[in-house]
């Protein structure tokens, strides 16, 4: 095999590199259980890291054997593919832009508001009530509040409650919103004052462990906050690959064509063509 060849080779491999992270980004997205129960955009994310993973290994096989037909579909295959990276990493930043996290006084931990969030992330837990209602059974059945009231004899005093640091989801769905001015009892079990806030929220909250604030806006303020977070995460690998994979790509690419060049010249001056 050519010099030119190995060259080209060894920088496909480098591409084929670059993808793995962004596949693994898809799979831990995907596949991610605990107290989180929405699922957005996860298996797009790992389709086309597992896209990007075959025609890289599609590239690096053209190279190495010198299929010039296989090469050049690879290099529009990945193109095209990392164009389609290149929009959901803008998506990606798009679902993390935004905040509906605001300090609540006296305490360590954010209460939860949907105004702080796009009008797009809104509407995924406010648009379909039969969405957001598969969100809350979910959250319901999970571990995530009933852990939190099982873990009321590490708080005993209400002051080492406030002190600690809640999950969005704990926040906002496994107590009541902080203006509602509710006296703590327990975690998940709280006594309502004379006269609450006008906050729709103070209404929602139940000590029924069975409803607690599940149906309350903060609720779904804390799921788009843990969405945001496990985003954020994502989107720190799915940047670093995506910069890494198109600069190895163009290198790939002048490469790739430079091989080109030097194999008709040399096919030129032995007369071949």
């Amino acid at each position: 095999m050519a010099v030119s060849n190995n060259i080209t080779a060894c920088l496909n491999f480098l591409i084929l590199l670059c993808t793995i992270p962004v596949a693994a980004t898809g799979i831990w997205l995907a596949s991610k259980q605990g107290e989180d129960c929405a699922r957005l955009a996860r298996w797009p994310v790992a389709i086309l890291g597992a896209l990007l993973l075959l025609v890289a290994l599609a590239g690096f096989a053209g190279a190495y054997w010198n299929r010039k037909g296989l090469l050049a579909c690879y290099l529009f295959a990945m193109a095209a593919l990392i164009t389609l990276l290149l929009a959901l990493l803008v998506f990606a930043f798009a679902v993390a832009h935004g905040s509906g996290g605001y300090p609540a006084p006296g305490r360590a931990y954010e209460d939860y508001r949907l105004d702080g969030y796009s009008s797009w992330l809104r509407r995924y837990v406010t648009g379909d009530p039969r969405q957001w209602e598969g969100i809350r059974a979910c959250i319901a059945a999970s571990h995530t509040c009933r852990k939190l009231a099982m873990d009321s004899a590490s708080f005993i005093t209400p002051e080492q409650f406030y002190m600690s640091h809640l999950s969005p989801i704990q926040s906002g769905c496994c107590k009541p919103p902080t203006v509602c001015g509710y006296a703590y009892v327990s975690p998940t079990v709280w006594t309502s004052p004379a006269n609450p806030a006008a906050d729709p929220d103070c209404a929602a909250w139940s000590n029924d462990q069975g409803q607690l604030c599940y149906g309350c806006g903060s609720c779904k303020a804390g799921v788009l906050g843990g969405l945001r977070e496990q985003w954020r995460k994502a989107n720190v690998i799915l940047l670093v690959a995506t910069v890494a994979l198109i600069f190895v790509y163009v290198i790939g690419c002048s490469a790739f064509r430079n091989a080109q060049t030097e194999d008709l010249f040399r096919r030129y001056k032995w007369g071949n063509i």
